[in-house]
């Protein structure tokens, strides 16, 4: 495999070689085209996507409401955190925004590594938490100006 994929990922960056050869191995690379669905709100949650270049959406749709975008992952993002986290289904949809390239990694996989490799398996866990602490921080402000739009359009409406 091309090393330099992983080269160009923020995720592997500073870890040891030993890390590196336990986690390369589950990683395949993977390249979308724009509109490509990665997954549908509500699918099996069986596979973590990095995006190493592009960008993918991940889209929500509430039970009472339109759907809407909950963020946009640029380069060293991750989307289908829910397989890494061992959740039977994606709690929303994920499609390429533009030309990607991604690494994969079946959920399983990662959580059995981190099983069997407990400090590897904190290393990995401490940079997953960064990320998906990252996307939740953006979504809050995401929603935060969706409401205040929807509130300004209830009020202006006659």
């Amino acid at each position: 495999m091309n090393d330099d994929i992983f080269e160009r990922s923020p995720f592997f960056a500073d870890l040891s070689a030993q890390q590196l050869a336990l986690l390369k191995p589950l990683f395949m690379p993977c390249r979308c085209k724009e509109g490509d669905l990665l997954f549908e709100q509500g699918d099996l949650a069986d596979v973590l996507y990095l995006v190493v270049r592009g960008e993918v959406v991940v889209r929500y749709k509430p039970e009472d409401g339109p759907e809407i975008i909950v963020a946009r992952v640029k380069p060293g993002g991750i989307v289908g955190w829910s397989a890494a986290l061992g959740s039977r289904h994606y709690t929303s949809g994920a499609i390429c925004s533009a030309d990607s390239e991604l690494l994969c990694v079946r959920g399983a996989d990662l959580r059995r590594l981190c099983s069997q490799y407990p400090q590897t398996g904190v290393v990995v866990l401490e940079r997953l938490a960064d990320v998906i602490a990252e996307r939740l921080h953006s979504t809050r402000n995401e929603v935060v100006t969706l409401l205040r739009q929807g509130l300004i359009t209830s009020v202006c409406e006659p």
